[in-house]
């Protein structure tokens, strides 16, 4: 089977869609020029394109394309040729209105914009599949093209009278009578039997909430649709190309596909990744999807189809990207794993619904900073390919995701519309990214025994096989913690006896669970160590087995378990606080840094390699407002969107290739990672690191206690600031405690790595330090006041 290997052929695929229908010819030539200067090697042509090749029923116009192939191929670029089904021209919906969608109203959604298409038409699926016919049977042997790329960002619902034909074929085979449908949807509430199979509709608007399982079978069924859609133009170009990989761009943890299943019919996983610039988490967001796209892909690489390279369009507010911050996104997602790098679009457009929408050469030109860092990220991404380029990432910690149960847990009438599936899945995998380990997703029925760890942040609903699976793991010497709303419901989504499986609750120490108690928006609960959010459980624990209980404090909960744990199984009720957990975390993950298990024991240097292939950047000093209230700092330190500062420098890992840290409610307590930070540290883990990134302070608890050590020696790589000036104003350390004064640490690396992460108590750790019993002299070394807050 062919694989993306077979496309990047040793280096990393850097370019991005191109649409030069959309200029005059002359135009291109500039394009392709310009491409070259900016390193690309690789364009997706003929996304939207269907009007063009096809401008009338039957007619084909491939002269222009023809010379694009061409173009393309005479200056080195590849071509990754799309089939242009996922905007089907005017003439298709004026001609034949059964072909436009319909959505749960009935309202038809007309041409003029895109995807408007119905998956179950099957006059859509024949002009679909004669113009992909077309096209591979053209240009399956030019020597430009070296992938395909199948429709584009599969999302169409369709609710019309024949996707209701076809969903009814979809439950004829899934359930083979209507007494197992009858029995499946629960159709005994509100008198819902069907007698006819002509009865069954998708679920259209209703008067009161629809049947949930009703709903759940329609996401299945227009998930299922769309990839016969996909699969049947992936056959045709297949047939004339077998020697090429075949690819569709998924959309970023997006609702209507089952990506799991998708995934396995693909020779290469693709994702578009659009996070805001402005969203402090927006690393951490790219980072779950990148974790899940790899996974999608066994481990291996896979593409980033799309990213943008300055604002999008479709935001209330479109903010730019910083300088840098295109880097360092790039970077993120090649260090995990993508052997692709690229845009939508090349060129910025000037008409139409995108043209606010970024391109690597935007309305500035050339001599813009969006292109000028394209150009510069396309230098350095050609250094690095050969080093990186084909191979795979193995993780310890599994985080469990399935798209049947988010469809199930999202139905109308749960008990709290204020649990949202992707942000409790967003919180466990951020508890993870933010302490440095790597993850991989899995589907609950996977082989999970590679794992040390395996976190199941909400499995609403899991199938007997999943909950075999689980126990199986356990049994076998895995740690397993999981999450509140686990295992409540069947595949048919039948509530299970008790309110959770009953082998769950053995297996957790749960004798009964008495009640759920949702929390309001902003709601808490106090927790033993930590305080809960989101949801609370009243849970009786059994008798005897159970080893570890943190209770709830106070209120209608009080001493009744929020966390327990039985034997090497770990189940939480509530969802911590990240803010103020600190380090009651029930389980300690195996330690292993997000950059080094990157190919760390593979060939051609693996990830390691990764990271000394991708040099410091050199910046030049200059300075950024401040936003209200930052103290003052090194002239070196930038903004909070993660330009040129130091790092935290962490106990046991290495710090990810992105620095957006901030926790989930900005308003309370605690440590905001990576930027500075006035209240004390709950754990080594979290000292953070004032200076030049080259020199500076370590601060573990109050920066006004003893706990203070002053270093003269690297702590982090330099970030190109060899030369810069070092903090100031080291004589106000001594001030920090009467009678303790910060002293000086030749300690190599080593040493102070083992001595923050023995394990010993605080005063221990200072006299490690010579801190704790006198007084020493004043360092020499510049470093900034420990009255100030430091720099994460």
């Amino acid at each position: 089977m062919p694989h993306l290997g077979d496309a990047t052929r040793g280096r990393i695929l850097f370019g991005g869609d191109y649409n030069p229908e959309q200029w005059p010819e002359e135009t291109w030539h500039e394009d392709v020029r310009l491409m070259k200067d900016a390193g690309v090697n690789s364009v997706t042509l003929g996304v939207f394109s269907w009007a063009k090749l096809e401008p009338e029923p039957g007619a084909r116009e491939f002269g222009w394309l023809d010379r694009l192939m061409d173009l393309m191929h005479d200056n080195g670029i590849g071509v990754v040729l799309a089939t242009p089904t996922s905007s089907p021209p005017p003439w298709l919906g004026r001609l034949h209105p059964e072909t436009l969608p319909r959505d749960a109203d009935g309202r038809i959604e007309w041409w003029g914009g895109r995807q408007h298409f119905s998956h179950s038409s099957a006059v859509y699926r024949h002009h679909a599949a004669a113009i992909t016919e077309t096209l591979a049977a053209r240009y399956g042997s030019h020597p430009a093209l070296t992938m395909w790329h199948i429709n584009n960002e599969y999302c169409t619902f369709d609710y019309g009278d024949e996707a209701a034909v076809a969903f009814r074929r979809w439950l004829r085979t899934r359930y083979g009578t209507l007494d197992a449908l009858n029995s499946a949807w629960g159709t005994a509430f509100w008198s819902q039997g069907y007698d006819t199979w002509d009865g069954v509709l998708p679920p259209r608007h209703a008067h009161y909430l629809n049947n949930p399982t009703h709903v759940l079978d329609f996401r299945r069924f227009t998930s299922d649709m769309l990839l016969e859609c996909c699969t049947a133009e992936r056959d045709i170009v297949r047939r004339h190309t077998p020697h090429l990989p075949v690819t569709t761009n998924f959309m970023p943890l997006w609702v209507g596909q089952d990506g799991w299943r998708w995934s396995e019919e693909e020779d290469v996983v693709s994702v578009d990744l659009y996070p805001d610039p402005r969203d402090p988490l927006g690393a951490q967001s790219a980072a779950l999807v990148q974790d899940l796209t790899r996974s999608q892909a066994h481990g291996g690489p896979w593409m980033l189809m799309e990213q943008a390279a300055g604002p999008v369009n479709w935001r209330g507010v479109n903010h730019p990207k910083p300088r840098g911050l295109n880097r360092l996104w790039s970077l993120q997602a090649v260090a995990r794993g993508a052997d692709a790098v690229c845009y939508f679009q090349w060129r910025q457009s000037r008409q139409g619904a995108e043209k606010f929408h970024s391109g690597m050469l935007s309305h500035a030109g050339e001599q813009g900073r969006t292109f000028q860092e394209v150009k510069q990220l396309g230098a350095e991404l050609a250094r690095i390919g050969v080093e990186v380029t084909g191979t795979h990432l193995t993780a310890d910690i599994a985080i469990l995701h399935d798209w049947n149960a988010w469809w199930a847990g999202s139905q109308d009438g749960r008990p709290s519309t204020e649990v949202d599936y992707p942000d409790v899945l967003r919180a466990w995998h951020r508890a993870l990214w933010e302490s440095h380990h790597t993850t991989d997703l899995a589907h609950p029925e996977h082989d999970l025994t590679a794992y040390k760890l395996v976190v199941v942040p909400q499995l609403y609903l899991l199938t007997d096989t999943a909950i075999d699976n689980l126990l199986a793991y356990v049994r076998a010497g895995g740690t397993l913690v999981s999450g509140f709303l686990t295992g409540i419901a069947d595949e048919d989504d039948r509530v299970r006896p008790g309110g959770m499986d009953p082998r769950l609750r053995e297996l957790f120490g749960i004798r009964t669970l008495h009640e759920w108690w949702p929390l309001d928006a902003g709601e808490t609960v106090e927790c033993e160590g930590f305080r809960g959010t989101l949801w609370s459980e009243e849970i009786e624990p059994e008798d005897d087995g159970v080893d570890e209980v943190m209770p709830y404090k106070g209120g209608e909960l009080d001493g009744l378990p929020a966390v327990l744990r039985r034997g090497r199984s770990w189940y939480v009720s509530t969802l911590p606080n990240r803010t103020r957990c600190g380090t009651c975390s029930p389980v300690s993950p195996p330690t292993r840094g997000a950059s080094g298990a990157r190919r760390a024991s593979l060939g051609r240097g693996g990830r390691a390699a990764r990271r000394a292939a991708v040099p410091p950047q050199p910046r030049p000093r200059t300075s950024h407002p401040r936003s209200p209230g930052h103290p003052p700092g090194p002239a070196h330190r930038h903004d909070r969107r993660g330009r040129d500062r130091p790092r935290p420098l962490r106990c046991g890992s290495v710090a990810p290739m992105t620095s957006e840290h901030a926790p989930a409610d900005p308003s309370a307590p605690g440590p905001v990672h990576a930027t500075w930070e006035p209240r004390p540290a709950a754990r080594w883990e979290d000292a953070f690191l004032s200076g030049n990134g080259h020199h500076g302070v370590l601060v573990f608890g109050d920066p006004n206690d003893d706990r203070v050590i002053v270093t003269h020696h690297t702590l982090v790589r330099p970030n190109g600031a060899e030369h810069a000036r070092p903090p100031r104003l080291a004589a106000e350390l001594p001030h920090s405690r009467p009678g303790c004064s910060p002293v000086t640490s030749p300690q190599p690396r080593a040493s102070r790595t083992t001595a923050r992460s023995s394990g010993c108590s605080p005063s221990t750790r200072r006299s490690s330090y010579g801190c704790a019993d006198r007084p020493a002299p004043r360092p020499t070394t510049t470093a900034a006041p420990s009255t100030s807050p430091p720099a994460r």
